[in-house]
């Protein structure tokens, strides 16, 4: 009877796990409205049934005739085509048991956008969002989000689609706000100047860090992260790892079930609490004499608030005309992260608990009236950054054409300042050695690109010592799986920004370093961060500098300068230091009257604010307090914000000439 149900089992083991292909499948990557690699062996793949004979015909392939192929064993096939100049719109057909047709595909350049937030970020989030998202219109410019996903193997295909880039899709095709914003102002500029068709994919995860986004088969060589990656695979050799992660899981369940307990017990607590339901503190004509001045938007972190989880109330008064008096309005507030419930003169006009989403609600007219009106704003943070993300552009009043702005000064107040229950980390998850490697990159890596852009460093920032060897490490783990040679890899420099402790200085450095990778470049962002907000809102620039590389390297445009002033080397002469750069452009200048942010060292190693200035193609740097200097540091903290550039305009980076 055992026997019988065990064989049973087996049966439906085998049934449920075997994959079953009776029609030819494609990957999510693989579909209408691609852009492929022009002039190249551009490779498709899919599944069928093991030994199935399947044909491929692309519409340019008049004189060519068709591709064809036999699935294997497992029901995996492969081929590689020759892709036109760039143009279109192509068909592609493959026939099997089934038939596809695959339309509206273009040749053009293809790349991939990875990252953490910043190069997750949407364009919603941006400087001047509206203006330029309806300016986004560019229906040769393809667009293809990875949903997030973890996997503690290599997977086979994404959850996605490819998409014309127009006003609808940035908005709507991404993870966190929208389409990259980076990533959209980079392909922007490449389609404007080399008038083709661009494929950007999109692959990214706020928070991460970069071993996660490194192959498994990279990270075993390295000592600091070869255990974790064992833990993920399933031999004789790592059975007991395998083992522990179980234990692990089972652990982290219990500890998921009790945070749940805990946060319903919180949001319970912080409703008890609220002023909403005892002073009305939505109501106008309260007394705000206990309410402290604020400027927005801003995120609670980066005012005097504070980190804070739990309940803010905002507040301000505006003046109506007697001419706008009874008439309808519309409030917009920009994004607010978490939660927010919205009055206007005491009435409540709107409220989402949708993090990160625009605030836009409508005010009847019977509500607005001449003379002192009262907007009041209850924000509900969950945990991590909260408050106002968005732009001054984003606050405003509205009726007809008119526009009244909201930003700026306001008055708060804080009610609930209970600091939420901590999630427990599962033991799988985005931050986990080669998890999102193994998700949201292996399933990409068959598809023909030009090259990678990167967007990542703020998850990191604390082992920058570390991420000297880890980061040119992971650009060397996708560029062995795709097996291109050393394609393009152009990467952003983290802005300035106050990590608390952190010196990402260090951080930066060790990008700086990675220099000496073969085929990278490196976007610097000092002159357009904010040290106040870890997501400056200026992609534009991030985007288009990183595109000035690829102009420069790849697609021949000799003469661009594409990169600031890089530290090369220095001299000391007497009581001086001169610094030489490459990348000096048509000259070096200062964003300013004076150079800002060098300090020299003697040989006690105690750095002062020094004296620089510019003397042809270097920087002299000198102090009256160091009379014998040995050692230059550039803008070598958190949150400087230099001014040394080349006269197109790109900044220099942070550096130090020693190694204390």
């Amino acid at each position: 009877m055992n026997k019988a149900k065990n064989r049973l089992i087996a049966v439906l083991l085998i049934t449920i796990t075997a994959p079953v292909f009776a029609d030819v499948k494609l990957p999510a990557v693989v579909s209408d409205n691609m852009v492929l690699q022009q002039k190249s062996s551009a490779t498709l793949w899919g599944w069928a049934d093991p030994g199935e004979k399947i044909s491929i015909k692309a519409s340019w392939q008049k004189f060519f005739g068709k591709r064809t192929t036999k699935a294997d064993k497992d029901g995996n096939w492969k081929v590689s085509i020759k892709t036109p100049k760039a143009g279109g719109p192509h068909t592609i057909t493959i026939k099997a048991n089934n038939t596809i047709t695959l339309k509206n595909i273009l040749s053009g350049e293809v790349w991939i956008c990875s990252g953490q937030s910043n190069m997750e970020m949407g364009m919603t989030m941006i400087n001047n969002p509206d203006e330029e998202i309806a300016k986004a219109d560019y229906p040769s410019i393809r667009l293809f989000d990875v949903a997030r996903a973890v996997s503690a193997s290599p997977v086979k295909d994404v959850r996605g689609s490819w998409v014309e880039c127009s006003p609808e899709t940035v908005k709507t095709h991404g993870a966190w706000n929208g389409f990259s914003a980076t990533a959209y102002y980079f392909g922007r500029k490449l389609h404007k100047e080399l008038n083709v068709p661009i494929g950007l994919i999109a692959t990214n995860w706020g928070g991460t860090p970069a071993q996660s986004w490194t192959s498994g088969k990279m990270l075993l060589t390295m000592p600091d992260f070869a255990e974790p990656v064992k833990r993920l695979t399933d031999d004789d050799a790592t059975k007991k790892a395998t083992q522990q992660y179980e234990k692990d899981l089972v652990k982290w369940r219990k500890a998921k079930q009790q945070y749940e307990k805990d946060l319903a017990k919180w949001r319970k607590d912080m409703e008890s609490v609220d002023p909403d339901k005892t002073d009305k503190w939505f109501q106008p004509g309260l007394d705000e004499s206990a309410w402290k001045s604020i400027e927005l938007p801003v995120t609670f972190e980066s005012s005097s608030i504070g980190d804070l989880g739990g309940t803010v109330w905002f507040r301000k008064t505006i003046e109506i005309s007697d001419e706008m008096a009874g008439k309808g309005m519309s409030i917009s507030l920009g994004p607010i992260d978490d939660l927010d419930v919205t009055y206007f003169n005491g009435t409540k006009i709107g409220g989402m608990n949708r993090w990160n989403q625009n605030r836009n609600y409508n005010i009847n007219g019977k509500l607005v009236k001449a003379g002192t009106n009262t907007i009041a704003v209850r924000v509900h943070d969950t945990g991590g950054a909260g408050g106002f993300s968005g732009t001054a552009q984003q606050m405003y009043l509205q009726t007809g054409d008119e526009k009244i702005s909201i930003a700026g000064p306001w008055i708060y107040r804080i009610s609930a300042p209970q600091s939420i229950p901590k999630a427990p980390a599962a033991p799988l998850n985005s931050s986990t050695p080669t998890s999102l490697y193994n998700g949201m990159i292996n399933p990409l890596i068959p598809f023909t690109i030009k090259g990678a852009i990167w967007y990542q460093g703020e998850s990191n920032v604390a082992t920058a010592t570390q991420y000297q060897t880890l980061f040119p490490k992971m650009i060397e783990s996708w560029r062995d799986a795709w097996a291109l040679g050393d394609f393009p890899f152009y990467y952003v420099q983290i802005a300035p920004f106050d990590y608390r402790g952190t010196n990402s200085a260090y951080l930066r450095e060790a990008q700086f370093m990675t220099l000496s990778t073969p085929n990278v470049g490196m976007a610097v962002t000092m002159d357009i961060g904010n040290v106040r907000d870890i997501h400056p809102k200026n992609k534009k620039d991030v985007g288009e500098r990183l595109a000035l590389w690829a102009l420069a390297k790849d697609y021949g445009q000799k003469d661009l300068v594409y990169s600031g002033p890089v530290y090369k080397s220095m001299e000391i002469e007497d009581s001086k230091i001169r610094l030489s750069f490459d990348h000096t452009g048509s000259g070096l200048m200062a964003k300013g009257d004076a150079l800002t942010h060098f300090k020299i060292a003697g040989a006690d190693k105690n750095f002062v604010d020094a004296v620089a200035a510019i003397d042809g193609d270097t920087v002299v740097v000198s102090s009256d307090k160091v009379p014998t200097p040995k050692a230059v540091r550039f803008a070598f903290s958190n949150n400087d914000e230099p001014n040394l550039c080349n006269k197109e305009g790109l900044p220099a980076s942070s550096f130090r000439t020693d190694n204390w």
